[in-house]
């Protein structure tokens, strides 16, 4: 691992922002933060971590893809309903949108006022998330990639929701990847792959990694 200089890889939030205030607590203050996407749904407080996020242009903030669901939602709430059924209902609640039974039944509705609740500024804002960010031979992403492929030439959608070739085949050209997406009991280091997804919404732990020249250390917050 040999990155330009060191820094910490923030696993997926869900909507876990009081996990998420205390991890950033144990984090140096000077080192830079990149969280790795998947930042709504599932937690309670979505609203509150885009808020967050938005307001602090020093954490670098990937597109994950229940991001890329809530843009869907918005541009087409047809389309985009199954998003409810991800956590979407707990994203609509943290923005105080009463959710009624059957929302997708109501899904224009919701979308309306989804989208006055939210504000145009916050939406571009998700909107114009990178899908990856690298330093070094480190890269992160959300879900990983195709691994034969070179990172900047990727299909978004591979870095957002992953590739199937991506848990079994290692990178031949010297990239570790980053990234959270798959829950994993503890952070687990394997064949090229930190995974970071500790499941913070479902497990109350949210973790990161301080990633350093040929040197890792994993950090959590615990609810």
């Amino acid at each position: 691992m040999a990155p330009a200089a060191p820094f910490y890889a923030v696993g997926d939030i869900h909507g876990c922002f009081d996990l998420f205030q205390a991890l950033l607590s144990k984090l140096e203050p000077e080192i830079p933060v990149v969280c790795v996407g998947d930042y709504i749904d599932r937690g309670l407080h979505s609203a509150q971590v885009l808020r967050f996020l938005q307001m602090h242009p020093e954490i670098t903030c990937l597109m994950g893809n229940h991001e890329v669901m809530l843009l869907r939602f918005l541009d087409d709430p047809d389309r985009g309903a199954p998003w409810l059924r991800y956590g979407g209902v707990e994203t609509l609640e943290s923005f105080d949108i009463a959710v009624p039974q059957g929302p997708e039944e109501h899904a224009e509705d919701l979308r309306n006022q989804l989208s006055q609740a939210m504000g145009a500024d916050l939406i571009s804002w998700i909107r114009a998330r990178p899908a990856f960010w690298q330093s070094g031979n480190m890269v992160v992403t959300h879900a990983g990639a195709d691994p034969r492929g070179p990172i900047e030439a990727q299909d978004s959608k591979h870095l957002i929701w992953g590739h199937p070739d991506f848990p079994r085949l290692r990178r031949r050209d010297g990239l570790w990847l980053v990234h959270g997406h798959v829950i994993e009991p503890a952070p687990l280091q394997q064949r090229g792959h930190i995974n970071i997804d500790t499941g913070a919404f479902a497990t109350g732990r949210l973790s990161a990694a301080r990633i350093a020249p040929a040197q890792i250390t994993f950090l959590e917050a615990r609810g």
